[in-house]
């Protein structure tokens, strides 16, 4: 069969599936792309001569967008499924960087396929070509290879079978998975040849769930039973596995409370038993008391960052110890762990089955039950919103929609203030409604990311909360809600600035120094008023449904309307700084993050003062 490069690819893409568990899913459901040279008469063609059956198309506006887009949709998908993103070469290319490492940080699959600087050099510089001196193999799409699980260039047409075959090789896989970037030179994409008609065969890519190895559990199974303190803390690793139920079951016949991470939460519902909520710095009270005193901690499928294990300060037991569960030995291995190598579902199952007639000491189970009870009065005191007619808090806004959503609802955040205050006070329902992209916490991620969720799920409410910093990063992909009918819900708070890093500004002694958005005052600082940036009339500019709020009451009318809306609809609200009463509680954990240690401004010394009490604590777990 005679197909050009571009139609190739686009025919083989079309006809990879992935199967776990008896389920077979298409791998790659949709493309995105703008267009430009580069990929206009490459990849567009051919996506206009395959046609929209056989790959559906999308249109996006930015290109960072369209790959947060096709991350939301892979994350809401299991990563089972997820899209391929085409852009031009230079800038188009170079604007896939930040969503590259988004989508590895977090290993979530998505293909990228950047055009690329011509292979056969018929013209040497071309448009927006790099020129490397003393590297001429070396395109801007170089910038792709340290964000990238796998990067391959196409400098000829029978170069795609192999680079097409490992690309899909690793987006499968539940361990290397991440962004994966084919590199297009615009000629090669054009030049057609005989293809094999096995290429275009349906290929159907297993998803293993390994189990762990006898030794492993064995040694894991006695720390379980040597311990008067266990802790699980779920990560993300749960929700990919699709483990929720085996998490439920080993909590349920060993009493272990469970904690969860950023990509964790939701792996146990808010009102089981033994989920204590979120751990480490944007932790709950009861989670990281739990930490600080256990002595064996089960790291089921998590990374294990800086902020899970409060930058190393969390654990304080002097003979703790850690099981490290995890498809990835790399981080089974994390904090000196007892390394359990295995899919995340198989290994609780085999733990359970292992330490079968044990439980945790009962008191131990009773006292992270009455420590999460005491937690719960909290977020009810920072969820309250007794004054109708007060402009809300933005725990406030939280609590309103608590009261409003159910399980089919899905929260999509990952920037500001907003992910710390979700993780601590967030009662999530279902094992997907907590969409917190916290591995890169990238600003901008929200709207598109949302757009992906409802491609994912059509038929369930997704909500895009974001601030107004955020907000101004990446609204773009408002413009394909509205074009598509994509009824996503995005309530902007807005707050005149920077909210989040100008607390911690504060707080390391940098004073706030420009965070806010304001204008200049006299002495040439931004102090001066807030600026007169009208962001809802932004969103009602670019298509959206807008309902302006000023009030508690306000708001929870048109939080309830915008839930029922069938098109894309934005509820903006001003929200007023927290007060002792309706504010969230703070930061139950530490956050290294280095302070001056020499200044002359009162503030930076005394920060210096308290960071170097909080670093004594730090430890190396041997």
């Amino acid at each position: 069969m005679k197909l050009t490069v571009a139609q190739a690819l686009v025919r083989f893409l079309s006809r990879q599936y992935t199967e776990r568990d008896g389920r077979r899913t298409r791998l790659i459901a949709a493309t995105w792309g703008i267009f430009g040279h580069g990929n206009v008469a490459g990849i567009g063609q051919a996506l206009l001569e395959t046609g929209r059956a056989d790959m559906p198309f999308l249109q996006g506006r930015n290109e960072q967008a369209m790959v947060h887009a096709a991350v939301g949709y892979a994350r809401q998908s299991g990563r089972l499924s997820t899209h391929a993103v085409t852009t031009s070469i230079g800038p188009g290319a170079t604007n896939l960087v930040t969503g590259a490492a988004l989508a590895t940080i977090n290993r979530i699959p998505v293909l990228l396929l950047p055009g690329d600087a011509f292979a056969t050099r018929p013209a040497d510089p071309v448009l927006q070509q790099l020129e490397a001196r003393g590297a001429g193999d070396v395109s801007v799409n170089d910038t792709l290879r340290p964000v990238s699980r796998h990067f391959d260039r196409i400098t000829r047409p029978e170069a795609l079978v192999p680079a097409a075959l490992e690309a899909m090789r690793v987006l499968t896989d539940p361990v290397q998975t991440g962004a994966v970037t084919l590199a297009l030179p615009q000629d090669v994409q054009a030049e057609a040849r005989d293809w094999p008609e096995e290429f275009f065969a349906e290929r159907v890519w297993g998803v293993r769930r390994p189990r762990p190895d006898r030794t492993e559990l064995a040694a894991a199974a006695d720390a379980v039973r040597a311990s008067a303190r266990p802790l699980v803390i779920a990560g993300g690793g749960i929700r990919h596995s699709g483990a929720g139920a085996a998490l439920a079951a080993f909590a349920e016949a060993t009493g272990i409370p469970v904690a969860c991470t950023q990509a964790g939460k939701g792996a146990l519902p808010h009102d089981h038993p033994a989920d204590v909520g979120g751990i480490g710095h944007t932790g709950t009270a009861a989670a990281d008391g739990l930490a600080r005193r256990a002595d064996l901690v089960i790291a089921a499928g998590t990374r294990l960052t800086d902020f899970t294990t409060a930058s190393a300060t969390l654990f304080q037991d002097p003979a703790v110890r850690f099981v490290g569960l995890n498809l990835d030995p790399y981080d089974a291995h994390k904090l000196a762990a007892l390394p359990l190598v295995a899919d995340a579902r198989e290994g609780l199952d085999a733990l359970r089955a292992a330490v079968a007639g044990h439980r945790a000491d009962p008191a131990h189970t009773a006292a992270a039950r009455e420590a999460k009870a005491r937690w719960e009065r909290q977020v009810d005191r920072a969820y309250a919103a007794p004054d109708e007619d007060a402009a809300p808090t933005q725990a406030q806004v939280l609590g309103l929609l608590d009261a409003l959503v159910d399980d089919s609802d899905v929260l999509v955040n990952a920037a500001g203030s907003l992910p710390g205050d979700l993780h601590r006070l967030w009662r999530a329902r279902s094992a997907d409604q907590y969409h917190v992209e916290y591995g890169y916490s990238c600003m901008g991620y929200e709207i598109p990311a949302a757009l992906g969720a409802a491609l994912a799920a059509p038929d369930r409410p997704v909500w895009a909360l974001v601030g107004d910093g955020t907000y101004l990063m990446n609204p773009t992909e408002i413009v394909t809600a509205v074009q598509e009918g994509i009824p996503i819900k995005v309530v902007i708070l807005d707050n005149h600035g920077y909210a989040s890093i100008g607390g911690l500004s504060q707080a390391v002694g940098a004073e706030g120094f420009g965070t806010a958005y304001r204008y200049r005052a006299g002495d040439g600082t931004y102090a001066g008023p807030p600026l007169p940036v009208d962001l809802a009339a932004n969103a009602a500019s670019l298509g959206m449904a807008v309902i302006r709020t000023r009030t508690i009451g306000d708001l929870r009318k048109a939080l309830a309307e915008a839930r029922e809306a069938d098109r894309p609809t934005c509820v903006y609200a001003r929200t007023r700084t927290p007060d002792t009463v309706s504010g969230p509680p703070p930061a139950q954990a530490w956050w290294d993050v280095p302070v001056a240690e020499t200044a002359t401004r009162a503030a930076a010394v005394a920060a210096r003062e308290e960071y170097d009490r909080q670093a004594a604590q730090r430890r190396r777990h041997l």
